[in-house]
């Protein structure tokens, strides 16, 4: 190996630690999103009980996106993704512990739920903050590496969905939950010990007394929000966006494995479904990015959110088998590779840096503001209206959502050059 070989593997060390731990940590994510609704589905018989399991896990999204945010710029983009992760790994691993030991009744299960997502958005939003740093001393364009940054979360989602289906119905749920606590462990080491100390220094804006930096909480805070209401289109991503999440919580917390355990073959058929999804949305995303650049950027967008949404939901009220439920979620998945990559770059290009956490964590709390309420009412709906009218109804009302920036005002801004 030449000096330049090595000196260029050792620039690269931070981003691939990054996005090795990030993938490692999403792919943990994927296992309780499979795993944590069938336990609760199994122990208690009842969708409105799995609906109450999902409004918990995506609540704290809400709350720790912004709040948290406003720590990780302060702290430190680093420190605050591998704290998150230690301590998802503890609160999830107590799931099964608890279970085995003296018992977990619901609302405990809840309550450690609700703690483990408390501070999971925060850990996430910190990688994403620190991918224009890393790639800057990888000598890496922002654009690649962004890129490989969606490419791993599009790979988490899809390994760690098989997985899930596969561990949950060879092993059961808690065995999987206990592992999902040990992918927290190693993404908190992986971050830890291949980005350096420094890169929390460098970003740190009140180490040379900058005067012109809020110093109080809730003044950082403010700043952030301030910022982001000021933006138009970023007022209107979050406002489309926070509604599709809304169904989108429905169908992954409640409605896919209510719809699984009760029409196909449970846990497998349910991660085959979310893996061919996230299959379809990694090759998406990896086209998007050979050819986005030259396709019209609000065109592409509703077209995207159209495909990637609706259809889903009305392949499962039609009944269709699993493989053309496969073949649907696949080409969902395949649309929506396109989806988070515009966004991402809208964000980019508007928020400067030394805001990123709070802005980003502000975007993501409003985004998934409706998500818990989303759960919540799918659990109540598919037990009071059944299935299948809860299905056409969402998708249904899916498809109106998603043709919204065709009605132009902000939206025209996606078109510039």
């Amino acid at each position: 190996m030449t000096a330049a070989s090595t000196l260029s593997s050792t620039r690269r060390g931070p981003l691939i630690g990054l996005l090795a731990g990030h993938t490692v940590s999403l792919t943990g994510n994927m296992l309780t999103l499979v795993a944590l609704p069938l336990y609760v589905l199994a122990e208690t018989g009842s969708a409105t009980a799995t609906g109450i399991a999902g409004f918990f896990a995506t609540l704290p999204v809400v709350i720790g996106g912004p709040l948290g945010g406003v720590l990780a710029d302060r702290f430190g983009y680093r420190r605050s993704s591998v704290t998150a992760d230690l301590v998802s790994a503890g609160t999830i691993g107590a799931v099964p512990v608890l279970d085995r030991t003296v018992g977990l009744p619901l609302w405990l299960l809840f309550a450690l739920v609700f703690l483990s997502g408390l501070l999971d958005t925060p850990g996430q939003t910190a990688r994403s903050a620190l991918v224009p740093d890393v790639a800057s001393a990888a000598g890496i364009p922002l654009e690649r590496a962004v890129g490989w940054f969606e490419a791993t979360e599009r790979a988490a989602r899809l390994i760690g969905a098989l997985l899930a289906g596969l561990l949950v119905t060879a092993l059961g749920a808690l065995p999987v939950l206990a592992i999902d606590a040990g992918t927290f462990v190693i993404s908190s080491a992986l971050v830890a010990f291949l980005v350096p100390r420094q890169f929390d220094l460098d970003a740190d804006p009140w180490r040379e007394g900058n005067s012109d930096v809020p110093r109080g909480y809730w003044r950082q805070l403010a700043e952030g929000f301030r910022f982001a209401a000021r933006e138009p289109l970023l007022r209107a991503v979050v406002l489309l966006v926070v509604v599709t999440n809304l169904f989108d919580a429905a169908k992954t917390t409640v409605i896919l494995p209510v719809y699984a355990q009760r029409e196909l073959t449970g846990a497998l058929a349910l991660g085959l479904l979310v893996a061919a999804m996230g299959a379809g949305a990694l090759v998406g995303s990896i086209a998007f990015g050979a050819v986005g650049h030259r396709l019209p950027r609000r065109r592409t967008f509703v077209i995207a959110f159209a495909l990637a949404g609706a259809p889903p939901f009305f392949a499962m009220a039609a009944g269709l088998p699993i493989t053309a439920l496969l073949v649907v979620a696949a080409l969902s998945g395949f649309a929506a590779g396109a989806i988070n990559p515009i966004i991402s770059t809208i964000e980019l290009e508007r928020v400067p840096a030394g805001m990123r956490a709070r802005v980003f964590g502000l975007i993501g709390a409003g985004c998934w503001a409706a998500m818990p309420l989303g759960a919540l009412i799918a659990g109540i709906a598919v037990e009071r209206l059944g299935m299948t009218t809860t299905l056409v109804t969402v998708g249904a009302a899916y498809l109106l959502v998603t043709l919204t920036p065709l009605l132009g005002g902000p939206w025209r801004q996606l078109d510039r050059a």
